[in-house]
């Protein structure tokens, strides 16, 4: 993707009609697609609404909003801060990641995205996505960990995917998002799991300040994360990260791969549509990611392609 290409594209989206039209347009094409492929993105939606683990009724919706309301309750911290970059609009949704509805449709969306990362996957892709970072970790981590942090665990399927590669670890998912965890909490409750399998901790509190124990953690993970971060909010995290870690704890991101040949051949009108959804997407293409983990207090990371579009890195405390 050309610069003058990104700044026309930025131009369009900086009048507001036509980056709501883009986002409508980005929406519509991501639920069709995913149904087309057999992801049934709108019942599994009505089914969390009405929460169907729980009422025998599928049509209660209304009830269904009560419980969400009364989950949402538990699991809201009362003196979060929310920084602003974390309020802007992401992913089509004008309410970003605080709303019922993004929270809801994370996991369709995730499969619709992922699906075509390998065209034989089909809806698998992103589960061989996630399992292939895991490898990577299993390649280069000790075998027994036992405490991890899912940074930005949104509904917890980064932080449940983890459990099953480091199944004697303590988890916990740390999102700034309410909503995404009472999804998580739902969803884990409801989850088939190892009877040695330990609950997962549910932090609501912000990646930069998340207020846990320091130097406590053998691993720090975030999962698809940077690329919706600025650049000064990446630095930030990284600093958390290398606090809360033990002193030979390592650091994990897996990601978007800026060098792939996808983003240099993206279409114009693709890659405006994708950047209407992803307010911060410039900021992580233009990110030395490598050169910002060093500067955090790691060694220089490996990197390791874990798709033809993803790429996780891996660093330990220097």
């Amino acid at each position: 993707m050309t610069t003058l290409t990104s700044h026309l594209i930025n131009g369009i989206l900086s009048m507001p009609p036509l980056a709501k039209l883009a986002k409508q347009q980005a929406r519509s094409m991501m639920i069709n697609r995913a149904e087309a492929m057999g992801v049934p993105w709108r019942q599994t939606v009505q089914a969390l609404r009405s929460r169907q683990s729980d009422n025998t009724d599928d049509a209660n919706t209304q009830l269904g909003e009560a419980q969400w309301a009364t989950e949402l309750a538990q699991i809201q911290a009362s003196k979060v801060t929310y920084p602003d970059y974390y309020l802007a609009s992401f992913h089509a949704y004008d309410e970003g990641n605080m709303g019922w509805t993004p929270a809801m449709e994370v996991e369709v969306a995730a499969l619709a995205v992922h699906a075509r990362i390998w065209p034989e996957a089909g809806i698998h892709g992103d589960a061989r996505l996630r399992q292939r970072y895991h490898d990577v970790l299993r390649s280069q981590l000790p075998d027994a960990l036992d405490n991890i942090v899912d940074i930005g665990c949104g509904v917890g399927m980064s932080t449940a995917a983890l459990q099953e590669t480091f199944p004697s670890a303590q988890m916990t998912g740390v999102d700034l998002s309410p909503y995404f965890l009472a999804i998580a909490h739902y969803q884990e409750r409801h989850r088939q799991r190892n009877a040695d399998t330990k609950k997962t901790q549910w932090i609501h509190a912000a990646a930069e300040n998340t207020q846990l124990p320091a130097h406590t953690y053998d691993l720090v993970s975030a999962c698809l994360v940077v690329h919706e971060l600025p650049q000064s909010a990446a630095h930030n995290i990284l600093a958390e990260a290398r606090r809360l870690l033990r002193p030979d704890g390592h650091v994990a991101l897996m990601d978007m791969n800026p060098q792939c040949e996808t983003f240099a051949t993206m279409p114009p009108f693709v890659f405006t549509l994708l950047k209407s959804t992803e307010p911060y997407l410039d900021d992580y293409l233009n990110l030395d990611l490598e050169q910002v983990i060093y500067d955090a207090g790691f060694h220089m990371p490996s990197v390791s392609c874990n798709s033809p579009r993803h790429r996780t890195l891996v660093a330990k405390i220097r």
